[in-house]
């Protein structure tokens, strides 16, 4: 589901070597696709991933009106990056490459180079949605951290408060599991994607609507040993990310992927954001997929089965433009300081605290960088046929975010280099202004 979280050395010049991480997690699942018998899961590195009152009209209205603005800013960026994007893209070979910069609360740069489809003419659009894999987690934990703040849900709600009818069936350590454990790794779920026994494609066939599928999954995982105590240590899991979607799904009586598109997408004006593989079936009108065996760039055509399973939607399958995500990442580099309308500061200050220690917050690696004046956020995603990654900056009101559509190493390489290189030449020129 995500790939390892890339690490910029503190200069910004690039990534060090694995032992020299400041920041290590295991490596993701293998993503089964309907080309190919499912692989062995296996673990390895892992970068990263009620009722209450509702605000009042005029407060909602005033915030609506507040995050159009900051979108409005960003509607018209006017630097070139294709020019640093390019040979990027060309010295890995990959089918597409897109970036963008927050910088100042508005887009300063959006760029996006190569094609759709490897060995197909058609240009990638800095319009065109990119999969963002395990970063859809901080989006997943912004969309409850709303709920907490419209008192649906609290940040020490359980999962037995939430689902008093399963209390009997599943294991009795998870009854107490809180919201804010499962948001920060800490629930004692494993780090396996599958309950015992499931294949993805059992997941593909669970019967019934997405939220009838996610609460399924749920009954599995709550009668599935936990892997360590819960609160005892970080586990990364996106499993756990599961079970709180369908939290929030229970309180509001709406599937995960109704209220992050009315409650996150909507007022954010994301306008490209959807959920698993990008494009229409037969057509290449969005970037296709792509895994690379050896040389040979394997294209994979747009389906329902063309992503990991919808039931696991809010550990990671968000797909939107790179405008749109940065978007996004704006409301969060100047959420803790400004009114910017989606959250209240000290909302958007819990979302990006390490609440148990540690290096991960709320969706959200923590990490501190000299090129960010100290303290950055970050989280990369991957369901190992696209590669995304976004390193924000709060100290500099600054933020970078790109993503490919090609999974595995050498689409990570090229990701962090590009980041590198747009740190280097935003950074280093506001400097010298």
């Amino acid at each position: 589901m995500n790939a390892r979280i890339s690490q910029l050395n503190s200069d910004g010049r690039g990534s060090p070597p694995m032992k020299q991480r400041v920041l290590r997690w295991r490596r993701p699942e293998r993503k089964w696709t309907s080309s190919r018998p499912p692989p062995r899961m296996r673990a390895g590195r892992e970068n990263v991933a009620a009722a209450g009152s509702m605000r009042s009209s005029l407060l909602l209205f005033l915030g609506i009106f507040n995050l159009l603005t900051i979108s409005s800013r960003g509607a018209a960026p006017n630097e070139d990056i294709d020019r640093l994007l390019d040979p990027i893209r060309k010295q890995h070979d990959l089918p597409a490459l897109a970036a963008a910069v927050v910088q100042g609360g508005r887009t300063v740069a959006i760029g996006a180079v190569g094609f759709r489809k490897y060995g197909e003419h058609v240009k990638v659009t800095s319009a065109d949605p990119f999969h963002i894999g395990s970063c859809t987690k901080s989006m997943t934990a912004t969309l409850i951290g709303l709920l907490v703040e419209q008192g649906r849900l609290s940040w020490d709600t359980t999962i037995a408060n939430v689902f008093p009818e399963l209390s009997s069936s599943m294991q009795p350590q998870y009854q107490d599991v809180t919201l804010e454990q499962l948001l920060s790794h800490r629930g004692g779920f494993p780090h396996e994607t599958l309950p015992p026994g499931k294949t993805f494609p059992d997941l593909h066939n669970l019967p019934g609507t997405r939220r009838e599928q996610r609460r399924a999954y749920l009954e599995l995982a709550l009668r599935s040993p936990p892997e360590a105590r819960p609160g005892e240590k970080h586990i990364y899991s996106n499993m756990g990310y599961v079970v709180a979607g369908a939290m929030a799904e229970k309180a509001m009586n709406a599937s995960w992927e109704d209220l992050m598109t009315r409650m996150l997408f909507k007022p954010l004006g994301m306008t490209s954001a959807g959920f698993g593989a990008m494009g229409t079936p037969g057509k290449i009108d969005q970037p296709w997929q792509h895994t690379l065996e050896g040389t040979n760039h394997h294209a994979i055509a747009p389906g329902p089965r063309s992503d990991n399973p919808p039931v696991i939607g809010p550990a990671g399958t968000v797909h939107c433009s790179l405008g749109d995500w940065a978007k996004y990442a704006a409301v969060h580099v100047r959420g803790e300081t400004n009114r910017v309308g989606l959250l209240k500061p000290e909302t958007f200050r819990k979302l990006h605290t390490p609440m148990f220690g540690g290096d991960y917050a709320f969706g959200w690696g923590v990490a501190n960088r000299n090129w960010g004046g100290g303290r950055v956020l970050t989280h990369n995603g991957s369901n190992n046929q696209n590669f995304a990654v976004v390193w924000m900056a709060p100290l500099r009101d600054f933020a970078v975010l790109v993503a490919t559509n090609q999974g595995g190493d050498e689409a990570a390489k090229a990701c962090d280099e590009t980041a590198a290189a747009l740190i280097t030449e935003f950074l280093a020129s506001r400097k010298r202004d």
